[in-house]
């Protein structure tokens, strides 16, 4: 197993090439073995880089401060889980600021790609840049920011797809299940790809027919929308397999399998400890080796499983 605060990390990890000083690790690592073959070219769609806080401050209006998680941990991650690939996410915590996702990027070339986080100050120029860098998409966040309100979900999703409708790029959406349900008509006729992280905000003790669920899946089963079954333990408190995520998978795979894809949410950020903002919140502790296990549980064929790690990602992102 390696330790959380003691791993340090000196060697090359899946083509990253590191610093010549060590880094003491803070991001969870693997301590279960992959069990089942991964297939080549696989993509992890959701990760976050949270760099040097001197090199990347934190967004005064964040809701939270995470330990740090660098990319040389990311490639470790990665190494140890058989995954050739990433994709990159700008957390809450930085804001409109792109930067340490960039940095993340650049450390692991044509493997990685990126989804931003943009404001009404980000101009054209600036998204043209974001293109050629290799971000895909933007994320609209309603909720670590608090928003729950359907109607400011309308409204910013709105925006957003008159913003990027002229650019092919997708908009990820991290919501609560009833603010799926506010959306479904504008994803319905959305122009571009809409994804949804961590199983559409969907939780386990609910039930499967708790209010917005349905309508996610129809999104999905008519291919409107993506689902990204990631973060299980933001689905399930029932660790350390969260079996109670499995029925929620198994109906999102059987609406549509062409329309899933798999993320890690590495490297676990705590959003809602109730901590002052100011204040670190250390990573969960997540065992993405054991996590990773379930996505056979979920999908049992090998053939689906190529769909939802490696043909769909690589549709959506672009490699």
């Amino acid at each position: 197993m390696l330790n959380r605060r003691h791993l340090l990390l000196t060697s090359v990890a899946a083509g990253v090439t590191m610093s010549s000083r060590t880094v003491l690790a803070t991001a969870a690592q693997p301590s279960t073995p992959v069990n089942f073959e991964v297939p080549a070219g696989a993509v992890d769609t959701h990760t976050h880089i949270h760099g040097d806080p001197a090199k990347f401050p934190f967004f005064a209006g964040r809701t939270y401060t995470p330990e740090p998680a660098s990319p040389e941990e990311m490639a470790a991650l990665h190494k140890a889980l058989h995954i050739q690939r990433v994709v990159i996410v700008t957390p809450s915590v930085y804001g409109p600021d792109n930067s340490a996702t960039l940095f993340g990027m650049k450390a692991r070339g044509n493997d990685a790609r990126g989804v931003a986080v943009i404001d009404d100050k980000t101009t054209d120029s600036d998204l043209d840049a974001l293109g050629k860098a290799g971000i895909r998409g933007i994320r609209i966040n309603l909720a670590t920011s608090g928003v729950t309100d359907p109607n400011v979900g309308r409204t910013r999703l709105q925006k957003a797809i008159e913003r990027m409708k002229s650019r092919g790029w997708h908009i990820q959406v991290y919501a609560d299940a009833p603010v799926v349900a506010a959306v479904k008509d504008i994803v319905a006729s959305a122009p571009m790809p809409i994804v949804f992280d961590h199983f559409g905000g969907a939780v386990a003790d609910l039930g499967l027919e708790q209010p917005g669920f349905a309508d996610l899946v129809t999104l999905v089963k008519s291919g409107h929308a993506y689902v990204k079954i990631s973060g299980a333990y933001r689905v399930s408190k029932n660790g350390p397999d969260y079996a109670d995520a499995a029925p929620f998978a198994k109906a999102l795979i059987a609406a549509n399998s062409d329309r899933i894809i798999w993320g890690s949410d590495w490297p676990h950020p705590n959003s809602s400890s109730g901590k002052p903002a100011t204040e670190l919140t250390p990573l969960y502790q997540i065992d993405d080796g054991r996590l990773f296990n379930q996505l056979p549980v979920w999908a049992p064929d090998a053939a689906i499983r190529k769909k939802i790690l490696v043909d769909n990602p690589v549709k959506l992102y672009g490699f």
